[in-house]
């Protein structure tokens, strides 16, 4: 069951994926959701990001496909918005 807290977080987080990609899918939210952890991680403690990317590579592989999926649909939302 979600408290107040999660449900609001919940909602932040779908008014990112909006702003940053254009969609507000339950996928798409979690995609986002990954990648922006992801990327904080990597800012704040890049060793151990070096560290789980030589214990599974095959999991850092599905995250450079993620981040580039990230990179297009922000492109494309951008790119939109111009138009």
């Amino acid at each position: 069951m979600k408290n107040e807290f999660d449900e609001q977080f919940e909602t932040l987080l779908e008014k990112y994926s909006e702003l940053l990609v254009g969609e507000t899918d339950e996928e798409t939210v979690k995609k986002v959701k990954t990648w922006a952890l992801y990327t904080h991680i990597g800012k704040t403690m890049p060793a151990l990001i070096s560290h789980w990317s030589a214990l599974y590579p095959e999991a850092r592989a599905g995250m450079k496909q993620l981040i580039q999926e990230i990179k297009v649909l922000n492109e494309q939302h951008r790119s939109s918005k111009k138009e």
